[in-house]
């Protein structure tokens, strides 16, 4: 899970004066809350810089902590089918994790959450990448009835949050499953290098159940039953009394997107769905029509930035980038109308959820506060070498 940025102002009343990053193309139509040095360095970018040599290991130095992780996880998993876990949704970063965990030696269970939305290319991807790796696959398919009442709750909630509902349920997934097979180490595909930026505006309410609960409380009518999910308290159950850990393995290695992409064409016959996250439908369409549409968030801001400052991309390419739509018009609207369709919205219907007033997650019962003090708790164990990345 991406951390919230650390040291820009959300607190602060927005400054209305247009401004943009002198390296990334972050500014203040895109960031509400962001900040500048003397040098028109924004916050997000001293924070890469801050922390960089800290998140990512490369070279000699990351093979060598990548290869005692290695071991680590090996020995943990002694006795047991699996020794980890990997998330998997057919995208570039889990699938990139799938291949490199079995290039080490390791024995990973792959999981996956089904919520109806998955395109056929990436259906496609999972089965091939998987039988070409010689990795089984637990795959959780949701009561589509609860899930879609969620997703229906959200955007009446008319909060940009409209995708905390999946990876919510994709946490808790990875959690229990780690839980109920004794496996002490969930492989992410995060990592500080592409996905460093996260602003709580975008969105918010990955790990709070109570901001979850208290918007399905509002607004759905359908008992979540079968729901995964997870509380704070099963975290902290998790985390410190079955030492279970969370690993960015790819902040151990020289991780390209690009150099990625063709070695997963090339290797396991993989294929591109021409945007990021575009392996889910509703992912796409959230993204790409709802964000930018309603809530006047692009969320590529963030991700081509993060491109910028791994060195993998120009703030010219970036730019150039910006100017064409988040994606085809023509799928956008087929995509408008299989979504409408699904979720069994009239076009009247959707019309007035788009129309309605813009909220934030602190419209509604969070728990925020107690969010960030455990992010900056764990983040100080990491600097004290007490809590493994």
């Amino acid at each position: 899970m991406t951390s919230i940025t650390e040291n820009c102002n959300y607190s602060a009343v927005p400054d209305q004066t247009h401004q943009a990053c002198t390296r990334c193309i972050m500014n203040t139509m895109a960031d509400r809350g962001i900040s500048f040095d003397d040098m028109g360095l924004c916050c997000h970018c001293q924070r890469y810089d801050r922390l960089v040599s800290a998140r990512r290991l490369q070279g000699e130095q990351g093979r060598e902590a990548l290869q005692a992780l290695v071991d680590r996880i090996k020995a943990a998993g002694r006795g047991h089918e699996y020794d980890c876990i990997v998330g998997v949704s057919g995208g570039v970063d889990s699938t990139y994790v799938a291949w490199l965990v079995k290039q080490h030696g390791l024995r990973p269970l792959a999981v996956h959450f089904d919520n109806g939305w998955n395109s056929e290319l990436a259906t496609r991807n999972i089965e091939l990448v998987l039988r070409n790796l010689g990795i089984d696959l637990h795959t959780h398919v949701v009561d589509w009835e609860e899930f879609r009442d969620l997703q229906l709750a959200f955007l009446k909630a008319s909060t940009p949050d409209g995708e905390i509902p999946t990876d919510h349920a994709i946490g808790a997934l990875l959690w229990k499953q780690a839980a109920s097979r004794g496996i002490k180490y969930i492989i992410s595909g995060m990592n500080f290098a592409t996905e460093s930026i996260s602003v709580p505006e975008w969105s918010y309410g990955h790990s709070d159940w109570r901001f979850i609960k208290d918007i399905h409380r509002r607004f759905g009518s359908v008992k979540l039953k079968t729901y995964p999910h997870f509380s704070l308290f099963f975290l902290f159950y998790a985390n410190i009394l079955r030492g279970t850990r969370i690993v960015s393995i790819l902040n151990y290695v020289d991780y390209d997107k690009e150099e990625a992409m063709t070695l997963l064409r090339n290797q396991l016959g993989w294929k591109d769905y021409g945007g990021k996250h575009h392996e889910s439908i509703y992912t796409r369409f959230y993204q790409g029509y709802v964000l930018p549409r309603k809530f006047g968030v692009d969320k590529r801001y963030g991700h081509l930035s993060d491109l910028i400052n791994a060195g993998q991309i120009s703030r010219a390419q970036a730019l150039a980038e910006m100017q064409r739509p988040p994606y085809a018009e023509e799928l956008q609207q087929q995509d408008l109308a299989y979504v409408s369709k699904k979720l069994r919205l009239s076009t009247e219907q959707f019309a007035e959820i788009m129309s309605a007033p813009v909220k934030s997650f602190r419209d509604y019962r969070n728990l925020y506060g107690f969010v960030q003090f455990l992010r900056n708790t764990v983040n100080a164990l990491r600097k004290r070498h007490l809590y493994p990345r």
